[in-house]
């Protein structure tokens, strides 16, 4: 009797697609390879080249065979841990992990993906090399800062998706979304701009208020004039330019959140904000242009707080919902009056969430966006009335001559920004008439 002989299955692998998938996953994998070989580990070049490779041929096979090669994997790791142990040293178990990522990431190549197999060891590989850093920076995190960090992946990811969707209340007023949205954009531009700050910030007393400045203007105000009153007037110049350089980090910082929030409102406004801008800086150019050659002043860095702990956050969400519900109620009953005077109020306690606000409302249709940009500039200016009046508390003369001169002249420009606006409107409006006819 003939013996029955069973045929195995057989698939046809289209080559070249194959040979490229393997050829992906051995580059990423000799990639990793070379930074764990750089560092004399045990397991380097070729091991995690062979890694790559056996997760890139799993995952050609299906799912079972992937699932087989990720254990393959993960069993190399074992006797490297123990080799490692045996010769008094601790377990490898970032080059134990990295294997593992190598295999998955082999595995992906496998199954015809490029893009995210090749980040995910771009990443890999970088967090591999920067390892010094990265232990310099986390030792170098104060307690204050981890908290405040974590406060702000809280705000993202634990509350932002909790809130209900839409607008809530009996007349429709709010949109918790949206108000915390801006909530967390207004404490990922201020907790930014504090790295920034505490990196850069032994620069100069310029570059320090400039940072100063995105995250509170005034409070940078406040420590020019404390400065002031402690040197007797000597920090006075200083003191001159890095109020200036705050006010004008102030008015870029509003009017990025107005872009980012309501970006036809911020057409409308942009030519006031850079005038404003220009403005600030030319009072600085011609301070230093005049101070060339007289010495310096010994200056030391502004000691800014932590940006956001939770007291602050919650005080921007609640500021910035009052705002809003205010300025909502204060338009349906006095029209744009109405909301100019909310505005002017905001302004004098927060111009950034005064600006948030006014384009909440543009973009919810309450306001129109022309009244949104000329609101946040009206903000921009408010605050700028309210850093005057604590340099007034230095009683030196000539900086509050000065500086009273200089924020006249930036509110000014403002203004004529806003009549600029008025007057090219039209034109603009007919050239688009035109060639849309």
């Amino acid at each position: 009797m003939t013996p029955t002989i069973t045929a195995l299955p057989n698939a046809e692998w289209p080559y070249l697609e194959i040979l490229i998938r393997l050829a992906l996953a051995l580059s990423l994998g000799l990639l990793l390879g070379l930074e764990r070989e750089r560092r004399g580990k045990e397991a380097g070049l070729r091991t995690f080249g062979f890694i790559a490779l056996l997760g890139a041929l799993g995952g050609s096979l299906g799912e079972h065979y992937a699932l087989m090669s990720l254990l393959m994997a993960a069993g190399l790791a074992v006797p490297l841990n123990v080799h490692t142990m045996r010769g008094g040293h601790g377990p490898e178990l970032t080059t134990s992990a990295a294997m593992l990522v190598t295999c998955m990431s082999g595995i992906l190549c496998g199954l015809g993906h490029t893009v995210t197999p090749a980040a995910v060891m771009v990443s890999t590989t970088a967090l591999l090399a920067w390892k010094e850093r990265l232990s310099g920076l986390s030792m170098g995190l104060t307690e204050g800062e981890v908290r405040s960090a974590l406060l702000l992946a809280i705000l993202a990811i634990v509350i932002y998706p909790a809130l209900p969707a839409g607008a809530v209340g009996p007349w429709h007023l709010i949109e918790p979304r949206a108000a915390w949205v801006t909530v967390i954009l207004i404490a990922s531009i201020g907790f930014v701009n504090y790295i920034l700050w505490k990196l850069y910030g032994s620069k100069g007393s310029e570059l320090s208020a400039f940072f100063g400045g995105l995250v509170n203007s005034n409070f940078t105000v406040v420590e020019m004039a404390a400065r002031v009153r402690e040197t007797q007037g000597r920090f006075a110049e200083g003191a001159y330019r890095a109020v200036l350089v705050a006010v004008a980090a102030m008015v870029m910082r509003n009017a990025t959140l107005l872009l980012i929030l309501a970006p036809v409102a911020f057409v409308n406004a942009a030519a006031a904000f850079a005038l404003m801008v220009l403005g600030a800086a030319g009072f600085v150019v011609l301070s230093l242009l005049m101070r060339r050659g007289i010495a310096a002043e010994d200056t030391s860095d502004i000691k800014l707080e932590l940006p956001f702990s939770l007291p602050v956050a919650l005080r921007y969400g609640l500021l910035f919902l009052g705002l809003h519900i205010v300025g909502r109620l204060m338009q349906r009953e006095f029209g744009e009056g109405g909301f100019y005077l909310v505005t002017v109020i905001g302004g004098l306690l927060s111009s950034a969430s005064a600006v948030a606000a006014a384009a909440s409302m543009a973009g919810q249709g309450a306001i129109s966006f022309d009244v949104a940009g000329n609101g946040a500039v009206l903000a921009s200016m408010t605050s700028l009335a309210f850093s005057l009046s604590f340099i007034l508390r230095t009683r030196h003369r000539r900086l509050i001559v000065r500086l009273a001169l200089a924020m006249v002249a930036i509110g000014v420009l403002g203004g004529l920004g806003l009549l600029l606006r008025d007057l090219v409107e039209p034109w603009v409006t007919a050239l688009m008439a035109r060639g849309s006819g």
